[in-house]
């Protein structure tokens, strides 16, 4: 009878494990479109919540927790950085959208 609460630990500690929701972060061009969404994203605003959402949505996970511009040098350095490598402001600006199942 003492393995019976081992046991019991056991599977509550597997269901747990299974329970735990898978989270992914994209990286995404913010690219000025004339629809003002993508300024939304990027200064975290609630009207880029919608976006956020239906970017996660299009991509099979439930909901977005979070989304933030994001600053080339927190993606490994590779992107060029505003100022003297981009041709008449045309480097990108990121942002980061978090998407949870």
């Amino acid at each position: 009878m003492r393995s019976l609460p081992a046991l019991l630990a056991c599977l509550f500690l597997i269901a747990a494990s299974g329970a735990s929701a898978e989270t992914k972060v994209f990286i995404i061009a913010n690219q000025a479109d004339g629809y003002g969404v993508d300024q939304c994203l990027a200064r975290g605003e609630k009207c880029g919540a919608h976006a956020a959402l239906s970017y996660c949505k299009s991509r099979d996970f439930a909901q977005a927790s979070s989304y933030r511009r994001v600053d080339p040098d927190e993606i490994t350095g590779s992107v060029p950085k505003a100022g003297g490598n981009c041709a008449r402001g045309g480097c990108d600006e990121y942002v980061a959208i978090t998407c949870q199942r």
